[in-house]
Formats: C-alpha cells, structure tokens, sequence
C-alpha cells in the first residue's frame, strides 16, 4: 500500500536547517512494530504517524517514535505536523491562521498554525502538562564525567542541574557559558551509568547557558539522549518544555507573560530557534506555549 509522506525541517525558516521531521501521513492500520521500524529506517530523532482522531472534532491522532522507542509527547513533531496538516488542508492561498487539536498519548495538544503565502509557516502549542520538578537524587561527578565537564563548571547564579518534566523527564545541567556548552564531549556509556530512570525511561541530558549566537536568543542548549536512540538532537520542544519549569524556579519569575528564545543545534550545523512563552500567575505557572517555523523539504510515498 502507497501510503503519504514528507519530511519537514522545523524550529527554522529554511531547509536543511532545524530539526528534521517525518511525517507518515497515512499512519491507521499500522501495527507498533512496523512503525517503530519505520522509524529506524527514517533514522530522524522523531517519526509521525497521523492517524484518526478518537474524537471527531479533532485534527489527528499522532504516534511519535525515535529510532529506539515512542515518545508520548514531542514537540517539534507537534510544531511539524500541525503545519503540514493544515498545509494539506488550506494549501498556500493567501494568508490564513487555525487552531486545531493534536491528539497525543500525553493528552489533546491545542495548536494555533500561522501559513503565509511568501514566507514560512509557523505553529504553536499549548504544553499539555505544567512542567513539575522529578526529586531523584543525582551524581554530579557523575554527570560531569559524562559529559567531559569539570564539577565547577556545572550551574550558574541560582541554576543547579536538576529533573523536570512536561510529559518527557530531562536532566537540566546549566553550565558557566559557550565555552562549556561547545566544548563538552558526550559519553553514552557513562551517561546511563549514572542518569537515573524516570517515567520509565533513562533522562535524556539537557545542557544549556544563557546567552546564545543569535542575538534575540536567551538560552543556548544541547540535548542528547541515548535512550532514545538520538545522539544529539538539533532541537527538542519537550526539553524546552522541562526548561520552562527549570527557568521559572530558578529565576523566581515574576507575575506576567515571559517571552524566551532558546537556541540549540548549532554544534551540528542545524541553527534551530525555538519560542517559549510563560505566563506566570499568582507565583506558578499558568499557561505555557513552545512555537516555531517548519518547511517542507521533501514529499512521496512509502510502499508498506
């Protein structure tokens, strides 16, 4: 059976850049296996398959899958799909904006989708889960070791290497700067020694410092996660997610809407740029958003 793909670059405004994204539009009536094989064959960090919603008044059903396992909640799969549906839906004639409703197994996704004639598309969600702090303890020598770091050079001002989720547990280490980010060498090996399991997986490793090459950019991290079968990962929305929970304890956000760029991916050549807004309220979070652009790079048919 023919069934529709494409692959789109997102969390950028051009191809070749961003966080590559496949999108297996035809995905009913495939079992797990053969989607996760897909998935290995597609070797991207995330493989979509959009599949009938459970509830008529929403846009799809999406499964997510890394080359290793699914994944309840990804972002730029989010960001990725919500624009190729409503580009197969509305086309590019003229400029028109949507909302729909991603169905995921973390729960509905609520997306507002921008598509312009002459320029990018451009979508953003809702996060499904307030980001929640994970009290395990862990090993810093450890995790510095793991990543070729001096103890000292792990946590800044108030920042301290810490756990949060928002559907997908990453362990947040802030380090001194660039220089650190940049130089650090990842070791899997170590890495699972010393990470601890949390919401039945290892935590993916999420290194980040203010400041960043892009001058609007706030953040500048690295994600790599052996668990999922990605070794690093150009642009990770549910990281950033995690990170919102992290920036919000740490920096004692005020009462108020907190705009933030987060740059990551551009050690691999694929600048990515991801936006975070976080409306504080009453000293918590009330409402968090993660959005970005996706173009598509390639379009075809897999024959299963």
């Amino acid at each position: 059976m023919a069934r529709r793909y494409g692959i789109y670059d997102v969390f950028t405004d051009q191809v070749l850049a961003g966080n590559p994204l496949a999108i297996i539009f035809d995905g009913d009536d495939l079992d797990d296996e053969t989607m996760q094989a897909v998935a290995r064959e597609m070797n991207l960090s995330e493989t979509v398959f959009v599949q009938r919603a459970t509830n008529a008044a929403h846009a799809a059903s999406l499964r997510i899958f890394t080359p290793a396992r699914e994944l309840p909640f990804a972002g730029h799969p989010t960001v990725g799909t919500a624009v190729a549906l409503a580009e197969l839906q509305r086309g590019h004639e003229g400029d028109i904006d949507m909302v729909c409703v991603l169905e995921e197994k973390v729960g509905p996704v609520r997306c507002a989708v921008r598509l312009r004639e002459h320029a990018a598309s451009f979508a953003e969600f809702d996060l499904p889960r307030t980001p929640t702090k994970v009290d395990l303890p862990l090993d810093m020598q450890g995790l510095a070791d793991a990543l070729s770091l001096q103890v000292g050079a792990i946590g800044f001002e108030n920042h301290r290497a810490s756990i949060w989720s928002a559907g997908v547990p990453f362990i947040m280490i802030p380090v001194h700067g660039r220089t650190e980010v940049d130089s650090l060498e990842f070791d899997p090996g170590l890495w699972e020694k010393v990470a601890p399991f949390a919401d039945g997986g290892l935590a993916a490793a999420y290194v980040y410092c203010r400041g960043g090459t892009h001058h609007h950019a706030k953040f500048h991290a690295r994600m790599f996660s052996p668990d999922m079968g990605i070794t690093e990962d150009p642009a990770t929305g549910s990281a950033v997610a995690a990170l919102a929970g992290a920036v919000h304890h740490f920096d004692a956000l005020p009462d108020g809407h907190h705009p933030l760029l987060v740059e990551q991916g551009v050690q691999m050549g694929r600048p990515s740029y991801i936006h975070l807004h976080i409306d504080v309220k009453e000293g918590r979070i009330a409402r968090a958003r993660i959005g970005g652009e996706a173009v598509r790079l390639a379009r075809g048919t897999l024959e299963l």
